[in-house]
């Protein structure tokens, strides 16, 4: 198969050669490579060669040959944003499509055109082009393996080669894409190739609240798969109604040579609660292990049990080690329409949190992830909603062992093909009810679980953000009803199709509705309980009159708090030469045209993580329900 600059073109080709979505967990040799790094994983972070190129026709076509003369490129840090390294524009918008107002552009098969539009992206003015080359040699644990690389993040689309190969196209910027390079594989001198449009018909559905970067944005790794491996781990730990005693399922989905698995479990402090072996490959299920004396997983105590896999083969040579921490805990929406995790009262003291660093943009550490959730932790935050993409893999650990709820949010964001100029105006909406779309929607869904489902923090799936609703929509909360019984929905944009409530969200959301009409729903025998998923825009000297919802917690039992608007400003440091200081600079502060200027400042920090005033009021009233 050749790459085709078509796809990008195309909202129905989304990948291509791309492997299935699977569960997050890490793998190692032996249980010393805990402390030490797996010998199976090796980073390409870092010096990467690069060319850029203004449009898709200017773009180096053959570079992906191992005999290309890349001699002229230059080189650009790997994980990055390819604006922030000098190239293309910066630009920050909230509603708008880029473009508007420069190109015309609409979703493919909308208006009653059932067919595509030709060089849509694949010939376009404003479609820039990032062309990158790594040369890499395999450790010495690699040789002979299954070999896989792993994107974890890259915006927009993505084509790769390995040594003059194709290996594959993948779009949804927010969830890792993998690839079997183990046809083109060599032990040495191999010449990966990557390039990176900013745009294809995935921007239609990703027009959320930011700054608009490309490129590879997060970590890239190869990894290599012993001679059995697992590949997926679905951990189902279920409390009885006595929330006392329970079950735990597990099954594993394993590749290659029928494999000895050996499980344990211990809690947390190390005492061997069961354990358990079972033989076979593809899937291979344990027997259900029964709990008595259980400690649950909340907010208050998030209590983990540890989880390890050892994978033998026929001869009994340990191949890999998994480990996994998961925790109890229930998710019920009763027939008071009230939600309770763990028979009490859920009451969600939240924000929103875009991944940010002022230096790096959504390229982010660990040291910036420990921050936020003890930021979190200080000042009475016990909810994050993801908006609006999946985050880091490592963030839903760290709300594991926080202790901090999420609201795991797909990448799916439409804002633009709905609403004109503050208008609501659908006509060319997607997804929509549009079937062309109804494919690359799901997908976003099922990456989204299938990484994070064995997580005990999320309680909430979300189906996206500002994307109006319709029959594509309603598909995806299918998805996750079919798949995960032990979460809600939310999807706010359903409040503008009434008629599809009774399959759209679990929950009565909206964004900066007035505590007074929120008195008027609740008092209006409702059929859902009540959640802002935005609220308190903490823009400018703003965040006044939190009160006023925090007095509905204590008055009504089906208003459940929310997730405020948001949690760190979104700005960048930039060298002034006048003051000779390092200033921060918003959306508009970069020349762009059009933006939504210093509408990118509306978070509880400044984006250098400094806490600005607004955070006093959120620790004292999220204190008082603690």
């Amino acid at each position: 198969m050749q790459a085709n600059l078509q796809w990008l073109d195309d909202p129905e080709v989304f990948r291509v050669n791309q492997l299935p979505a699977h569960s997050d967990h890490h793998y190692y040799h032996d249980t010393a490579e805990f402390k030490t790094g797996s010998r199976f994983i090796k980073s390409l972070n870092g010096a990467w060669r690069f060319n850029f190129a203004k449009t898709p026709a200017e773009r180096p076509v053959d570079f992906y040959q191992p005999d290309f003369d890349a001699t002229d490129f230059d080189t650009i840090p790997v994980p990055g944003h390819i604006e922030l390294a000098g190239y293309g524009q910066i630009q920050y918008i909230n509603t708008l499509y880029p473009w508007e107002g420069k190109i015309y552009r609409r979703p493919p098969y909308t208006l009653n055109q059932d067919q595509l539009t030709p060089g849509l992206f694949s010939d376009a003015a404003d479609n820039t082009v990032g062309s990158y080359l790594k040369t890499f040699d395999l450790d010495d644990a690699f040789k002979g393996q299954r070999i896989i690389i792993q994107f974890q993040g890259v915006e927009e689309a993505l084509y790769v080669w390995l040594n003059g190969h194709f290996i594959g196209y993948a779009e949804d910027s927010f969830t890792p894409s993998e690839f079997d390079l183990t046809p083109y594989i060599q032990d040495q001198g191999n010449v990966l190739a990557v390039r990176v449009y900013k745009r294809s018909t995935a921007a239609f559905i990703e027009d959320q609240d930011m700054f608009r970067f490309s490129g590879i944005f997060r970590d890239v790794n190869i990894l290599a798969e012993p001679a059995s491996h697992i590949t997926d781990l679905d951990i189902r730990p279920v409390p009885n109604a006595n929330l006392k005693s329970g079950e735990l399922n597990i099954t594993t989905k394993v590749t290659g040579e029928p494999a000895t698995l050996a499980l344990t479990v211990k809690d947390h402090d190390g005492r061997v609660l069961t354990s358990q072996t079972q033989t076979g490959s593809g899937s291979v299920t344990f027997d259900t292990m029964l709990f008595d004396q259980l400690h649950l997983w909340s907010p208050q105590t998030p209590y983990l049990y540890q989880l390890t896999i050892e994978v033998y083969d026929a001869d009994h040579q340990l191949l890999e080690v998994v480990p996994y921490q998961f925790g109890f805990r229930t998710v019920e929406l009763r027939d008071d329409k009230v939600i309770y995790v763990n028979n009490k009262r859920l009451v969600i003291n939240g924000v929103n949190r875009h991944e940010w660093n002022a230096h790096t943009g959504r390229v982010i550490s660990m040291a910036d992830m420990r921050a936020d959730i003890q930021t979190m932790l200080a000042n009475n935050i016990n909810a994050d909603r993801t908006c609006h993409y999946p985050d880091q893999l490592p963030w839903y650990q760290l709300c594991d062992e926080a202790g901090i709820y999420l609201m795991a949010e797909n990448n799916l964001e439409s804002h633009g093909s709905w609403q004109k100029m503050g208008a609501i105006e659908p006509s060319y909406n997607v997804p929509g009810d549009n079937p062309h779309w109804l494919a690359a929607v799901i997908d976003r869904a099922r990456s989204n679980y299938e990484w994070f489902k064995n997580h005990p923090s999320i309680i909430f799936w979300s189906l996206g953000n500002e994307s109006y609703a319709g029959e594509d929509i309603a598909a995806m909360q299918a998805f996750y009803k079919e798949h995960d019984d032990s979460r809600l929905v939310h999807y706010e944009g359903v409040v503008h199709t009434p008629e599809l409530k009774d399959r759209i969200s679990d929950v009565e959301s909206r964004m900066y509705e007035k505590p007074q009409n929120i008195v008027a729903y609740l008092e209006d025998n409702p059929t859902k309980p009540f959640l802002d998923c935005e609220y308190m825009h903490d823009m400018g000297n703003s965040l006044g009159g939190m009160q006023s919802y925090n007095d509905l917690i204590d008055k009504y039992p089906m208003y459940q708090g929310g997730f405020i608007w948001d949690f760190i400003d979104q700005a960048l440091f930039v060298h002034d030469p006048i003051t000779d200081q390092d200033v921060l600079r918003y959306g508009g502060d970069f020349d762009e045209r059009h933006s939504d200027y210093e509408f990118s400042g509306d978070g509880l920090m400044f984006a250098d993580r400094t806490p600005k005033p607004a955070m006093q009021e959120v620790k004292y009233y999220y204190g008082l329900h603690k």
